[in-house]
Protein backbone atom coordinates (compact mmCIF):
# COMPACT_ATOMS: atom_id res chain seq x y z
CA UNK A 1 0.00 0.00 0.00
CA UNK A 2 2.85 2.43 0.69
CA UNK A 3 3.98 1.98 -2.45
CA UNK A 4 1.02 2.72 -4.10
CA UNK A 5 0.25 5.98 -2.38
CA UNK A 6 4.15 7.36 -3.28
CA UNK A 7 2.84 6.77 -6.78
CA UNK A 8 -0.26 8.73 -6.34
CA UNK A 9 -2.73 6.52 -6.09
CA UNK A 10 -6.20 6.43 -3.51
CA UNK A 11 -8.59 3.42 -1.86
CA UNK A 12 -12.20 2.91 -2.42
CA UNK A 13 -12.92 -0.23 -1.05
CA UNK A 14 -10.49 -2.87 -1.76
CA UNK A 15 -9.78 -0.93 -4.88
CA UNK A 16 -7.03 1.28 -5.63
CA UNK A 17 -7.10 3.89 -8.52
CA UNK A 18 -5.16 7.16 -9.62
CA UNK A 19 -6.44 9.79 -11.68
CA UNK A 20 -5.29 10.21 -15.69
CA UNK A 21 -7.13 11.71 -17.25
CA UNK A 22 -6.59 12.48 -20.97
CA UNK A 23 -7.66 16.21 -21.19
CA UNK A 24 -7.14 17.33 -17.59
CA UNK A 25 -4.15 17.21 -14.93
CA UNK A 26 -5.67 18.70 -12.19
CA UNK A 27 -6.03 16.30 -9.15
CA UNK A 28 -2.48 16.21 -7.84
CA UNK A 29 -1.53 13.92 -4.83
CA UNK A 30 -0.81 15.51 -1.88
CA UNK A 31 0.68 14.34 1.26
CA UNK A 32 2.69 15.86 4.36
CA UNK A 33 5.66 15.42 6.27
CA UNK A 34 4.71 15.45 9.60
CA UNK A 35 8.48 16.62 11.03
CA UNK A 36 8.55 19.24 9.19
CA UNK A 37 4.85 20.62 9.61
CA UNK A 38 4.76 24.25 10.83
CA UNK A 39 1.22 25.37 12.49
CA UNK A 40 0.40 29.05 11.53
CA UNK A 41 -1.83 31.39 13.43
CA UNK A 42 -5.70 30.31 12.15
CA UNK A 43 -4.74 26.38 12.93
CA UNK A 44 -3.06 26.99 16.33
CA UNK A 45 -6.57 28.90 16.72
CA UNK A 46 -8.29 25.66 15.66
CA UNK A 47 -6.61 23.65 18.29
CA UNK A 48 -7.63 25.76 21.38
CA UNK A 49 -11.26 26.10 19.82
CA UNK A 50 -11.09 22.85 20.21
CA UNK A 51 -9.29 21.85 23.18
CA UNK A 52 -12.75 20.51 24.74
CA UNK A 53 -13.04 17.35 22.15
CA UNK A 54 -12.21 14.19 23.15
CA UNK A 55 -10.70 11.73 20.45
CA UNK A 56 -11.03 7.89 20.56
CA UNK A 57 -9.24 6.01 18.20
CA UNK A 58 -10.69 2.70 16.69
CA UNK A 59 -11.30 0.29 14.32
CA UNK A 60 -14.08 0.87 11.52
CA UNK A 61 -17.19 0.12 13.24
CA UNK A 62 -20.64 1.28 10.75
CA UNK A 63 -22.65 1.52 14.09
CA UNK A 64 -25.99 3.44 14.40
CA UNK A 65 -24.22 6.31 16.00
CA UNK A 66 -21.58 6.59 12.96
CA UNK A 67 -24.11 5.73 10.05
CA UNK A 68 -26.45 8.61 11.52
CA UNK A 69 -23.49 11.04 11.38
CA UNK A 70 -22.42 10.35 8.53
CA UNK A 71 -26.28 10.34 6.75
CA UNK A 72 -26.98 13.64 7.90
CA UNK A 73 -23.35 14.81 6.09
CA UNK A 74 -24.07 13.36 3.38
CA UNK A 75 -27.65 14.92 2.58
CA UNK A 76 -26.53 18.18 3.72
CA UNK A 77 -23.17 18.22 1.43
CA UNK A 78 -24.03 15.40 -1.15
CA UNK A 79 -27.95 15.17 -1.27
CA UNK A 80 -27.51 12.41 -4.24
CA UNK A 81 -30.20 9.20 -4.14
CA UNK A 82 -27.47 6.63 -4.19
CA UNK A 83 -25.01 8.37 -1.83
CA UNK A 84 -25.98 6.82 1.79
CA UNK A 85 -23.62 6.46 4.85
CA UNK A 86 -24.37 2.98 4.54
CA UNK A 87 -23.10 2.70 1.40
CA UNK A 88 -20.20 4.95 1.85
CA UNK A 89 -19.43 2.09 4.62
CA UNK A 90 -19.80 -0.72 2.96
CA UNK A 91 -18.32 0.09 -0.28
CA UNK A 92 -16.04 3.04 0.38
CA UNK A 93 -14.65 2.39 4.19
CA UNK A 94 -14.49 -1.24 4.74
CA UNK A 95 -11.90 -3.06 2.99
CA UNK A 96 -9.42 -5.75 3.60
CA UNK A 97 -6.06 -4.61 2.08
CA UNK A 98 -5.06 -2.59 4.88
CA UNK A 99 -5.89 -1.64 8.24
CA UNK A 100 -8.35 1.14 8.48
CA UNK A 101 -9.66 3.22 11.59
CA UNK A 102 -11.62 6.17 12.89
CA UNK A 103 -10.36 8.97 14.52
CA UNK A 104 -13.80 9.60 16.62
CA UNK A 105 -14.49 13.10 18.02
CA UNK A 106 -16.51 13.99 21.30
CA UNK A 107 -17.79 16.64 22.88
CA UNK A 108 -19.26 15.46 26.48
CA UNK A 109 -19.90 12.22 24.95
CA UNK A 110 -21.42 13.19 21.61
CA UNK A 111 -20.31 12.11 18.14
CA UNK A 112 -19.33 15.07 16.47
CA UNK A 113 -16.81 14.46 14.20
CA UNK A 114 -15.51 10.62 12.39
CA UNK A 115 -12.68 10.56 10.10
CA UNK A 116 -11.59 7.61 8.15
CA UNK A 117 -8.07 6.46 7.97
CA UNK A 118 -5.47 4.06 6.62
CA UNK A 119 -2.96 3.22 8.77
CA UNK A 120 0.67 1.43 7.84
CA UNK A 121 4.39 1.11 9.64
CA UNK A 122 5.47 4.74 7.79
CA UNK A 123 2.14 5.72 6.53
CA UNK A 124 -1.42 7.03 7.15
CA UNK A 125 -4.24 7.85 4.54
CA UNK A 126 -6.98 9.63 5.09
CA UNK A 127 -9.64 8.04 3.31
CA UNK A 128 -12.70 10.25 4.61
CA UNK A 129 -14.09 12.84 7.28
CA UNK A 130 -17.67 13.47 7.79
CA UNK A 131 -18.85 15.78 10.84
CA UNK A 132 -21.91 17.53 12.07
CA UNK A 133 -22.66 20.57 10.26
CA UNK A 134 -23.80 22.37 13.43
CA UNK A 135 -20.13 22.28 14.55
CA UNK A 136 -18.78 23.97 11.25
CA UNK A 137 -17.46 26.99 13.30
CA UNK A 138 -14.90 24.80 15.08
CA UNK A 139 -13.08 23.98 11.60
CA UNK A 140 -13.56 20.63 12.59
CA UNK A 141 -12.07 19.01 8.71
CA UNK A 142 -8.21 21.55 9.76
CA UNK A 143 -8.76 19.96 13.67
CA UNK A 144 -8.81 16.49 11.66
CA UNK A 145 -5.94 17.05 10.04
CA UNK A 146 -4.23 18.41 12.54
CA UNK A 147 -5.08 15.71 15.07
CA UNK A 148 -3.94 13.04 12.53
CA UNK A 149 -0.30 14.86 12.33
CA UNK A 150 -0.08 14.78 15.70
CA UNK A 151 -0.38 11.13 15.92
CA UNK A 152 1.98 10.80 13.40
CA UNK A 153 4.60 12.78 15.40
CA UNK A 154 3.84 10.56 18.15
CA UNK A 155 3.79 7.38 16.15
CA UNK A 156 7.15 7.86 13.79
CA UNK A 157 5.29 7.89 10.95
CA UNK A 158 6.88 9.71 8.01
CA UNK A 159 3.98 10.63 5.02
CA UNK A 160 0.51 12.08 5.72
CA UNK A 161 -1.43 11.81 2.40
CA UNK A 162 -4.48 13.68 1.96
CA UNK A 163 -5.61 12.37 -1.31
CA UNK A 164 -5.94 15.13 -4.07
CA UNK A 165 -5.37 18.46 -4.78
CA UNK A 166 -7.15 20.49 -7.17
CA UNK A 167 -6.07 24.39 -6.84
CA UNK A 168 -9.98 25.55 -8.21
CA UNK A 169 -11.88 23.56 -5.57
CA UNK A 170 -12.08 24.97 -2.50
CA UNK A 171 -13.36 21.10 -0.99
CA UNK A 172 -10.05 20.49 -2.50
CA UNK A 173 -7.55 23.02 -2.07
CA UNK A 174 -7.72 23.58 1.47
CA UNK A 175 -4.95 20.99 1.83
CA UNK A 176 -2.38 23.50 0.95
CA UNK A 177 -2.85 25.34 4.22
CA UNK A 178 -0.92 22.45 5.95
CA UNK A 179 2.70 23.72 4.73
CA UNK A 180 5.06 22.54 3.99
CA UNK A 181 3.49 20.23 1.52
CA UNK A 182 4.20 18.01 -0.93
CA UNK A 183 2.88 17.41 -4.01
CA UNK A 184 3.49 14.44 -6.65
CA UNK A 185 4.96 15.97 -10.35
CA UNK A 186 5.33 12.75 -12.53
CA UNK A 187 7.10 10.38 -10.03
CA UNK A 188 8.33 12.66 -7.65
CA UNK A 189 7.62 14.57 -4.79
CA UNK A 190 8.84 18.32 -4.55
CA UNK A 191 7.74 20.67 -2.50
CA UNK A 192 4.62 22.34 -3.13
CA UNK A 193 4.52 26.55 -4.08
CA UNK A 194 1.15 28.62 -3.00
Amino acid sequence: MELFLAAGYRRNGNYLYTMHCAECHRCIPIRLHPRTFQPNRNQRRVLNKNSDVELDIGPLRANAENLDLCEKFLQSRYPHKNNTARGYYSGFFLNTITSTFEFRYRIQGRLIGNGIVDIGDNWMNAVYFFFDENEARRSPGTYNILTMIDFCLKKKINYLYLGYCIKNVPAMNYKERFRPYYILKGSKWEEGVS
